[in-house]
């Protein structure tokens, strides 16, 4: 195709398309790459020919570099069927496009792209997102960097590599890329939530529909409030249901006391009942409460149970890291007697019986606790996580400390933008 080894796509676009005889035939407007090689590979271009735009095998273009100019020539003017379902162009789907840098687990603008001719044929082979890339594209580079040269300074490049970009949503593209490309599924829930939060709320929909129902769900439970309420409003019933079943229900329900209560009691009959009935009795509780804050998910035992047979018990669970600070040891009415911590569980010996190792002593509250007391008991007593029992002593749930935290400074947070 080409004489070089690398040129920028803006150094092309909109140019003149000559004969072998330098007879104009059009302007080139799109290049047309296929995505689901390791790197895009350019397969054919869109010109405009007269008054049609047609599109032609990328066989029959070539383009030459005569003194720091880019000439295209077309040896044959042949309109090729293209599947518009697995092809990108450049152009109308990259170029001024929002996508994502893997490696900097941010957004960034496309202003330009960069292209490398190889023996198998021409790729895609970086983003360019700087402002180099964007004076480039208005014709200003060159004069710019004049002038810079003044100063003794120049402008800094930012390239990312095409294995570092994922593309923002496959489906405003329009076509389908291999699910093997999908490189946002590499990103931290935390870093992806981040991003999604940054989308226009289309967008925002869009790439969480195409995330697997834990996937969503880790990520979901990462996102700002507004953001998830788009989200949900946007999905599926059945989708957004699923989702939320996989979710925590102290999670579940602090989204859904910020949903119009319509769209809240649409999402609980459309859940699993257990899972529904487990985050209606959560939102039952005031929201100062120590009740709206505790988690349901706690891990606990009966004191004659062995070390080895509590052990046997949690690798069946397979319990998140945050569930088990403490185990708790309760009686056949289910009320709290005592809690073994993860360390004296690891250091004894297996046939040690619970009794034998539990502190009966136990720092607790009650569900209907003021959420401010949590701070003092968790400061005083140096404590992860601390048990919530009702009126009857009975184990109702668990408060992390991390979510302690989280509320107050959210609090905290809602008190200074009321003062401002």
């Amino acid at each position: 195709m080409a004489t070089f080894s690398t040129f920028y796509l803006s150094r092309i676009i909109g140019r003149n398309i000559y004969s072998d005889k330098k007879k104009v035939f059009g302007t080139l407007q799109d290049l047309l790459v296929d995505p689901n090689n390791v790197r895009p590979k350019v397969i054919a271009a869109k010109i405009k020919f007269g008054k049609q735009f047609i599109i032609i095998d990328i066989s029959n273009i070539s383009i030459k570099k005569i003194h720091n100019k880019y000439l295209i020539y077309c040896n044959h003017i042949e309109e090729t069927k293209i599947n518009d379902l697995h092809i990108l162009y450049l152009v109308k789907h990259l170029l001024d496009k929002q996508i994502v840098d893997i490696d900097g687990r941010k957004l960034e603008r496309v202003n330009d792209l960069r292209l490398a001719v190889l023996p198998s044929g021409v790729f895609v082979i970086a983003v360019d997102v700087g402002i180099e890339g964007l004076m480039r594209r208005l014709s200003f580079d060159k004069l710019l960097n004049t002038i810079l040269k003044l100063f003794n300074t120049t402008i800094p490049g930012k390239l990312i590599t095409w294995d570092d970009v994922a593309a923002i949503s496959q489906s405003q593209f329009g076509i389908k890329l291999s699910k093997e490309h999908s490189k946002l599924s590499t990103l931290h829930p935390s870093d992806l939530a981040d991003i999604i939060e940054d989308l226009d709320r289309k967008t925002q929909v869009a790439i969480f529909s195409s995330l697997d129902e834990q996937r969503a769900a880790d990520v979901l439970e990462e996102m700002e409030t507004e953001a998830q309420i788009n989200v949900l409003e946007g999905l599926s019933l059945d989708k957004a249901a699923d989702v939320l079943e996989i979710m925590p229900a102290d999670e579940v329900a602090d989204i859904l006391d910020d949903l119009e209560k319509e769209k809240a009691e649409e999402l609980l009959s459309e859940m699993e009942h257990t899972a529904s009935q487990e985050v209606r009795d959560l939102m039952e509780y005031p929201d100062n409460t120590v009740g709206s804050l505790m988690s349901t998910d706690f891990f606990s035992f009966n004191e004659n149970m062995t070390v080895n047979e509590t052990l046997m018990e949690l690798r069946r669970l397979k319990p998140e890291t945050d569930a088990i600070y403490y185990l708790y040891v309760l009686d056949h009415n289910n009320k709290l007697i005592a809690d073994v911590s993860l360390r004296n569980i690891v250091t004894s010996e297996p046939e040690t019986k619970l009794h034998q190792i539990m502190n009966t002593h136990v720092i607790k509250v009650a569900d209907y606790d003021k959420i401010d007391s949590l701070a003092e008991i968790i400061s005083k007593y140096n404590l992860i996580a601390i048990p919530v029992v009702d009126k009857q002593s009975k184990m109702m749930g668990v408060i992390i400390i991390d979510d302690v935290v989280f509320t107050l400074l959210k609090a905290r947070k809602r008190k200074i933008l009321r003062e401002e």
